[in-house]
């Protein structure tokens, strides 16, 4: 055979082969397909909104509302009632369900107490067992002196609402720092020297050292007395600017108490007065207003000293205004109402701490903290 026939049949043989090896390529291509390892992501299904976008079923662009936690109002405090949406427009708080409905007690998340409406026999205690994740809330905002021990109470209850700092959930309504000075704060007009507004005056309820303090301070400087105690009681859109025709504020705490500083204290602040306090130590105000906003009792060796002290401010101009240097890096606010307004912001308070805190809290000796 010759050399170009080999060659022929040769090619003839490796063409053989190739088809042969690209014919079992397809059929194997063809009935198998190997797994993908870097496949693109799937493609969202979308449909049309009314608006014109489109929302991807796998991630809405409209956010899921989230379930508000339920914060059961067992009593109103006193009997003092208010529209439950006033915690959104006066404190901008809607983070729980206020509701004063008990036949959402077994799936409210926390419970409110008011303690002057338990009972001696706890009848008027929501009723036990509890559901195992709800927490009941102590709403006492009275001092020591003024509350009454109900046996049987100490361990019941999970979180403490009080004007104390260390209570669980503390209530007050505090001063806020301007984010620019204020300049254009102007003090009221005045008409009164010293103003004093009370309400009650029962020995009973621990307000024996104020009235002793009055009776000795109002020999030396005259007091206009406002409220049902000593005269006629003040309308409620009038207690504010009585407090604001008066160049100083008998700030008198009906008892003394670490941090019991109540409205009485943020009264005059908001108003544009200065207060006169008794009550707590000159520090524990200092805690929650500049120390040169206000003047306390203790700073005089007695009420005539005392006297003598505002009867100069009030020849003195510039040194009274000194008192409002504060205004101009911080706001006071004033209470929206007058009568039980103390529990408005008490309740609002209380709504927003269960929306934030969503844990657990065991129960603890509220006495052995409230009364030590």
């Amino acid at each position: 055979m010759s050399s170009t026939s080999s060659t022929r049949t040769l090619f003839g043989h490796l063409t053989g082969i190739v088809a042969i090896a690209s014919l079992v390529s397809l059929i194997l291509l063809y009935f198998w397909t190997p797994p993908v390892t870097n496949c693109p992501p799937r493609l969202p299904q979308f449909k049309q909104l009314s608006d014109g976008h489109h929302e991807d079923k796998n991630n809405s662009i409209a956010e899921e509302k989230v379930e508000k936690p339920v914060l059961l109002l067992w009593v109103w405090p006193q009997n003092y009632r208010f529209e439950l949406s006033d915690c959104k427009s006066i404190y901008n708080i809607d983070g729980c369900h206020l509701t004063d409905d008990r036949a959402l007690y077994n799936s409210s998340d926390a419970v409110l107490v008011f303690h002057r409406a338990i009972s001696q026999d706890l009848s008027t205690l929501p009723p036990s067992p509890r559901p195992s994740f709800q927490k009941w809330i102590w709403l006492n905002v009275e001092s020591p002196t003024n509350t009454q021990k109900i046996p049987g109470i100490e361990n019941l209850f999970n979180l403490t609402l009080s004007y104390r700092e260390d209570a669980d959930i503390p209530v007050r309504l505090r001063l806020t720092r301007n984010k620019t000075p204020n300049e254009d704060f102007t003090i009221p007009k005045k008409d009164k020297l010293v103003c004093w507004i009370v309400s009650n005056n029962l020995d009973w309820t621990g307000v024996g050292t104020r009235n002793t303090y009055y009776n000795e301070l109002k020999k030396y400087i005259t007091v206009h007395m406002f409220g049902s105690a000593y005269a006629k009681r003040l309308a409620d859109e009038d207690y504010y600017p009585t407090i604001a025709s008066c160049k100083f504020y008998l700030s008198f705490e009906n008892s003394i108490h670490k941090d019991y500083i109540t409205e009485k204290f943020n009264g005059p602040l908001s108003a544009g007065t200065v207060p006169v306090v008794l009550g707590p130590p000159r520090k524990n105000y200092e805690r929650f207003a500049p120390r040169d906003s206000f003047i306390h009792v203790d700073d005089f060796p007695d009420a005539k000293s005392l006297a003598e002290y505002l009867t100069q401010l009030d020849r003195d101009e510039d040194a009274y205004r000194r008192y409002f240097n504060w205004r101009r890096h911080f706001s006071a606010r004033p209470h929206l109402i007058v009568q039980n307004q103390e529990f408005v912001l008490s309740i609002c308070t209380a709504c927003d701490h269960v929306a934030k805190h969503k844990e657990y809290q065991e129960a603890h000796d509220i006495y052995e903290w409230f009364f030590n």
